[in-house]
């Protein structure tokens, strides 16, 4: 169709119109009530924290912000829900970890700001490498010895093939050179049953899980991923310290829709930032082994995207298979 003169005029004068009304909305943001999605069970650290947050941003936005709980697909219905939602701002997802090592082993899909639109991360924690307190491995080297000493006897928890769990004791048997066997479980309970009862070697966990049964004695911390010495766990030795260049700290961060306008990712970046300097969030996170850890949305884009490379490098280097 060829535009004459008139439908140009026309068409710039809609086209000007749309551009005039999603600033005036996006003045007057949120008009409507919010929602976090968030993609695992009630009472777990991403519900709980993602709570937490929505009591404080309810306060400061003036719409009620609700969390809605979507197991399914891992929590890849949840992500994908929020990745094609109107770009709004008022559909929210806490990401896990998770989504870099599913996104490197082709369970998700990831584009860059195509996928979503950034807001921050919320905290951060490590990983813990622990056995039960009575447990013949001593330290972290001395498991490792006791790995290299016997080619894939010894065994340690992951939650599925493919995961973060499996991806990092993938990476510290490739950089310590060692055969050790991840055995696969759905639910920490019963990992936790089989490590005490001595059938599974090691317990490799989320400082949220694995603290609170280190703390009251019943596993001894062997490492932490951490960079450094995790100030919540200050007495465990970091992987990087037998296993240098090899540290990683799991995390959870809010994203909405690809190409939420700026001033909405903005004014929540503003308010997550807020809301994490509460001394009551803080005390929480805290208890959970968590450190708040607030982002620009370009940081917490470019650390997706550098994990997801790091976690392809890994997966191809063990020949990771996830069918």
């Amino acid at each position: 169709m060829t535009l004459t003169r008139r439908h140009t005029l026309s068409l710039a004068g809609v086209l000007a119109a749309s551009a005039v009304l999603p600033a005036r909305a996006q003045q007057d943001w949120p008009q409507r009530p919010l929602r976090i999605l968030v993609g695992t069970s009630p009472g777990g650290s991403p519900d709980i924290i993602s709570r937490l947050l929505a009591d404080k941003l309810a306060a400061r936005l003036g719409q009620t912000v609700t969390v809605e709980n979507n197991t399914g697909g891992g929590g890849g219905i949840a992500a994908s829900m929020v990745a094609n939602a109107a770009p709004d701002g008022l559909n929210l997802t806490m990401l896990t970890a998770g989504y870099a090592s599913g996104a490197a082993v082709g369970k998700f899909p990831f584009d860059g700001d195509n996928t979503f639109g950034f807001l921050s991360m919320v905290c951060a924690y490590p990983f813990v490498y622990a056995v039960p307190k009575d447990s013949p491995i001593k330290s972290f080297q001395d498991m490792l010895a006791r790995a290299k000493a016997n080619p894939g006897k010894l065994t340690y928890v992951i939650t599925s093939l493919g995961s973060v769990y499996h991806l990092i004791g993938s990476w510290v048997g490739m950089k310590a050179g060692v055969d050790m066997v991840p055995v696969p479980y759905r639910g920490s309970a019963a990992a936790v049953t089989d490590v005490l009862a001595g059938r599974v070697d090691v317990m490799l966990d989320t400082a949220t899980s694995g603290f609170p049964r280190i703390h009251n004695g019943q596993f001894r911390a062997l490492a932490v991923t951490s960079a450094e010495r995790y100030p919540l766990l200050p007495d465990a030795p970091t992987v990087a310290e037998t296993l240098p260049g090899v540290s990683y700290m799991s995390w959870l961060g809010l994203v909405a829709a690809p190409h939420t306008p700026r001033p909405i990712v903005d004014r929540l970046n503003a308010e997550i930032r807020r809301a994490l300097d509460f001394p009551d969030v803080q005390q929480k996170l805290k208890e959970g082994g968590n450190i708040p850890t607030p982002t620009t949305p370009e940081a917490m884009r470019k650390q997706i995207e550098d994990e997801i490379a790091n976690w392809r490098q890994i997966v191809t280097a063990n020949n990771i298979k996830v069918n």
